[in-house]
């Protein structure tokens, strides 16, 4: 089916037609009622290989995460930003190219390639890291629209969008403050990515600041290391007595190991859990968590690639802050732990 057949059938020239079905002015509304219905009566859609061609686009826009695909099937947050952006882009009649690669040195590769062949509209770039090669390669003379997933500090120019990991985290360990605890774990992610950066500063700086201990130990997102994080400062001499994991996964895994301790939640240790997803409501106890709606992140994300390639502006764009939910997994420090400790923080 092709517009040639809907001008023959609803007695219009080709002219008025390819007005008429791509918006644009030149004909009258009834005209271009009557056209629309034509073509939805006969069936027609357009042809996206002949329509990139004569504009020069892919309607397509690209994303490379170098991470072990086995993860994607267990740590829910690229899969809800992912399905964020589906939404948006599906829209706009968009789709995305995800690719999976080993390493950090193959991202970079692909992202060449596909510059070189321009098989993408756009490119989105996750797990900022500082100095990140990306952010240099994206920022030649020539390269395609990019938005970086990531604070502005390491955009290098390029449009960021970004969450204040730094508010989020402060709040955090005040409200375990609050609550009594002195000596707070954080289970934290891989150090290289800006985000852990950020987050194990405000972390030691609000710790520091309250008077409190810390103990952080370092994992790479997985619940197996989740777990062996947990056990470390749970069995340190100076036992922590509530802990801030990076992810919901670990945070899950984390409260089985400290039940295999033969330690209750909240009683013994409270739980916080970063980028709430349904497992942190059907855990017993169910999970306080830093709380934010990675589908709208991923859907604000495109937004600023399809600005980009319309023409805007670079610019430094502040999603949501995570919030703080509370539910049953933080209590109390235990009346041990809590003696002596300072007046309550305050937000």
């Amino acid at each position: 089916m092709t517009i040639t057949d809907i001008a023959e059938r609803a007695g219009v020239s080709i002219g008025a037609v390819s007005f008429a079905l791509n918006g644009r002015p030149g004909v009258s509304e009834a005209t271009r009622e009557r056209v629309l219905g034509v073509a939805d009566e006969l069936g027609w859609a357009p042809s996206t290989a002949a329509r990139s061609l004569a504009v020069s686009t892919t309607e397509t826009f690209g994303l490379v995460l170098a991470r072990d695909p086995r993860m994607l099937g267990v740590e829910t947050f690229y899969m809800r930003f992912i399905a964020g952006m589906e939404a948006e882009l599906a829209r706009r009649g968009y789709g995305l190219l995800l690719q999976v690669v080993p390493s950090g040195a193959d991202e970079l590769a692909t992202i060449g390639k596909w510059r070189a062949a321009r098989r993408v509209d756009g490119i989105l770039l996750v797990d900022l890291a500082v100095d990140d090669p990306r952010v240099a390669l994206c920022s030649e003379p020539g390269a395609l629209p990019t938005v970086v997933v990531g604070d502005a500090a390491v955009a290098n120019g390029l449009t960021s969008v970004s969450t204040d990991d730094d508010a989020a985290m402060r709040e955090a360990v005040r409200h375990l403050a609050n609550l009594g605890h002195r000596r707070i774990a954080r289970v934290a992610g891989v150090d290289r990515f800006a985000h852990t950066q950020s987050r194990d500063a405000a972390f030691l700086d609000e710790m520091g600041t309250l008077g409190l201990e810390p103990l952080l130990a370092r994992t790479d997102y997985r619940p197996e290391s989740g777990a062996v994080a947990t056990r470390s400062v749970l069995e340190h001499a100076e036992r922590a007595t509530a802990i801030i994991y990076d992810n919901d996964v670990m945070a899950v895994a984390g409260l089985s190991t400290a039940m295999e301790l033969g330690l209750s939640v909240p009683q013994d240790v409270s739980i916080i859990a970063w980028d709430d997803s349904v497992l942190c409501e059907h855990t017993f106890p169910k999970l306080t968590a830093l709380s934010r709606d990675v589908g709208a992140y991923g859907s604000h994300v495109a937004r600023r690639l399809f600005d980009l390639v319309d023409g805007a502006e670079p610019g430094a764009f502040l999603d949501a802050t995570p919030r703080l939910v509370e539910r049953a997994s933080t209590g109390p420090a235990p009346a041990a732990a809590s003696a002596g400790r300072p007046p309550a923080a305050h937000a």
